[in-house]
């Protein structure tokens, strides 16, 4: 038999170790280059990622910064940390079954279980959509003086056009999201590089930490904003059928792939928050004038009294960015969500205007943007547990997932995260009630 040339792919084996035909999809990418590969498999988890830096995140992290300085910095590093654990079980999901989170919910399920879950998801995509489109409808205010319900038309309009890229493939939309998400990064590193946040009082914020009943409030605010149930249900569907693959041993090799796109994309995002938070914390905490900055435009005008025309613009810039982005990601996921656990598909466009309509009607009646961002961001945090509880047990079924099915340690650290989210929302009711 001729060995086969330098540089070419060898054809796959079965798990009989007898040859099948041809190269593989994985084959032909990896032939590329180790570099060039790897660029080709990154991009399922930068799009999920939009979600963690969406404009609910500016609200709570603006707000948490302002008020509490460096205080809640530790709640950002672990709810990225939780969000990174979370987001590769959902891409591990997808890609060891074929199949979305919210399809196997539905084969798996009683019909009531599905359609609840169906139900609380669409109240959780309702609240992501509200978060969206307020952000990017302010970021068009701040930039050109939109006012605001006609920015949320325009809104709308870019994120038809975002979407419209998927008819050409899911690599054009990827690339877009992604530049995007470059955007908002490049907008607070230079936030970062200008302001110059204390490395020591960023240090001591990553002591975990609370002080009183409001900072839990935004703990808990900031947990919904960095972990957002739509993502965990989407990153499933990014991953699943994406590259064709053979056997078990392929399906492992584009898991280290999709476990370095998480890594590099979450930590990104991470990154992204943890700066928010701490510009806010240097720039407004303990200001006089500024330590009470509650809202988005206070926080813009802030940057631009502060640091100048350029750092307001960046903010700004970055705002429109998340917002237009992360719109058009939650429109896919809610796609995805109605498709798996009802069977139920409407046209992308169609579930896009129907769901402009909440976020309209609050820029119409005059509620004030960033309470609503941030009030969005708790009651997504209750909706947490409905998408990672099913996630854990599916991923330590060995029926569902073969051989890649979770270890112990990896069920035991979900369940705990799971378990964490739950008792800080039921400590909340507790407190705001009581109160």
């Amino acid at each position: 038999m001729t060995p086969p040339r330098e540089g070419l792919p060898v054809a796959a084996t079965d798990a009989a170790g007898i040859a099948l035909s041809g190269p593989s999809a994985l084959d032909i990418v990896l032939a590329r280059g180790r570099f060039r590969a790897t660029l080709a498999m990154l991009g399922p988890a930068f799009v999920a990622a939009v979600a963690y830096v969406d404009p609910g995140n500016f609200a709570t992290n603006l707000q948490g910064g302002a008020k509490y300085g460096y205080l809640l910095l530790w709640v950002v590093l672990l709810a990225n940390a939780m969000a990174m654990l979370i987001q590769y079980l959902s891409a591990k999901l997808g890609i060891a079954t074929d199949r979305d989170l919210p399809e196997l919910c539905r084969e798996h399920y009683p019909r009531p279980v599905a359609w609840g879950l169906w139900v609380q998801a669409e109240v959780m995509a309702m609240s992501t959509d509200i978060a969206e489109f307020l952000g990017a409808a302010l970021g068009l205010n701040l930039l050109f003086h939109v006012p605001l319900l006609p920015a949320g038309f325009i809104t709308g309009v870019i994120a038809f056009a975002i979407l419209e890229l998927q008819r050409h493939g899911f690599r054009r939309f990827e690339l877009a999201i992604t530049a995007l998400l470059g955007l908002i990064l490049l907008g607070f590193l230079y936030e970062t590089l200008k302001i110059g946040p204390s490395a020591s009082g960023s240090l001591r914020g990553l002591i975990p930490g609370l002080h009183g009943p409001d900072s839990l409030y935004l703990a808990v605010g900031i947990i919904g904003a960095t972990v957002m149930p739509h993502a965990i249900y989407l990153h499933s569907a990014l991953t699943n059928g994406r590259l064709e693959v053979r056997n078990d041993g392929e399906r492992a090799r584009v898991l280290r792939f999709e476990r370095l796109d998480v890594i590099i994309a979450l930590g990104l995002a991470g990154l992204v928050n943890m700066a928010m938070l701490a510009v806010a914390a240097k720039l407004f905490h303990g200001r006089s004038g500024y330590g009470d900055v509650t809202t988005i435009q206070q926080a813009h005008a802030g940057f631009g009294h502060l640091v100048g025309g350029t750092a307001a613009l960046a903010f700004a810039v970055a705002l429109l960015a998340s917002g237009a982005s992360s719109s058009s990601v939650g429109t896919y996921a809610g796609q995805i969500v109605m498709a798996g656990f009802v069977n139920l598909r409407v046209p992308l466009m169609v579930r896009r205007a129907v769901t402009m309509i909440p976020a309209l009607i609050v820029l119409g009646i005059g509620v004030s943007p960033t309470n609503a961002l941030v009030l969005s961001q708790v009651v997504l945090s209750f909706g947490i547990p409905f998408a990672l509880v099913p996630l854990v047990l599916l991923t330590r079924r060995a029926d569902v997932m073969g051989v890649h099915v979770n270890k112990r340690t990896t069920t035991a650290v979900a369940i705990a995260i799971s378990a964490l989210i739950a008792a800080l929302n039921v400590f909340l009711l507790y407190r705001q009630f009581a109160g």
